[in-house]
């Protein structure tokens, strides 16, 4: 193959995917590592890509890009299901307890999820109602008005894009709880950086609700592996379980296995 054929190809599954990493274009196309990274130096100078540590992203992504939560809702939609129907395994149906669901478009798809299960198997009984937190406007509105869910809104000044409330009474608010399970978003998820979002604010919040959690389940579809973004809000080691769709590069692998986070491949 020529190098500009494969140069080609690597713009493709950069477009495509969002990131790529040298290891994965080494073995894709059977060349050395260090014919991957001329390539890549190729693809930047003629603007198509932006190489970052152990790869490339699209040109246009940079730690603060952030698209609207209607924009991400009709993304990966196949993907969302599954990790999120792999997320509502993790809810028991037959007790009481608490759960803390963080904004994002894949906690909404779980949301959705839990407010059909439990109008179609209600549990009967208000003093074993689930109790379901959440700071996000569209997992609220869910989660309103179901039998069997008692839901507790976080306020806050809400933002916009992501139509989640932030601020410092979000943070204290979610300070003061305990929930069993939290089941947080990310923007990105990297063996070295961790977890990170673009906003502060949101950031914030976020490490707000690990540090409040039990337990702590991160669910992110596979274009926000060995992604970083602006913000760091938790370390690889304040997880218990990541939940996605394919198995993370070798890099982000072992520094999972090494933080000792369960990861389900949904």
């Amino acid at each position: 193959m020529f190098a500009e054929e494969r140069q080609q190809k690597i713009a493709e599954l950069v477009a495509g995917s969002g990131r790529v990493s040298v290891t994965l274009l080494a073995e894709r196309f059977r060349i050395t590592t260090e014919t991957v990274r001329r390539d890549l130096a190729a693809l930047e100078n003629a603007g198509t890509v932006r190489r970052v540590h152990g790869g490339a992203v699209a040109a246009d992504r940079f730690s603060t890009t952030e698209e609207s939560v209607n924009d991400r809702a009709i993304q990966r939609p196949d993907q969302k299901s599954r990790i999120a129907e792999a997320a509502l395994a993790l809810i028991p149906r037959s007790s009481a307890g608490s759960v803390l669901i963080d904004g994002g478009t894949t906690t909404e798809v779980l949301a959705d999820m839990l407010s059909r299960r439990a109008a179609n198997d209600p549990l009967g009984d208000t003093e074993r109602e689930l109790v379901a937190i959440t700071h996000a406007v569209p997992i609220a509105g869910k989660l309103s008005n179901v039998p069997g869910i008692a839901l507790d809104v976080l306020g806050g000044r809400v933002r916009g894009i992501t139509q989640v409330a932030v601020g410092q009474a979000t943070v204290e608010a979610a300070g003061r709880l305990r929930p069993d399970i939290a089941f947080i978003g990310t923007n990105g998820i990297h063996a070295s950086f961790g977890l990170s979002t673009p906003d502060p604010e949101e950031a914030a919040v976020k490490a707000a609700f690990v540090h409040s959690a039990r337990r702590i389940v991160v669910l992110a579809d596979s274009s926000k592996l060995d992604t970083e973004t602006l913000v760091q809000f938790a370390s690889l080691k304040d997880l218990d379980t990541l939940i996605t769709d394919s198995e993370p590069g070798p890099e982000l692998a072992a520094a999972l296995e090494e933080a000792g986070v369960d990861v389900v491949i949904a």
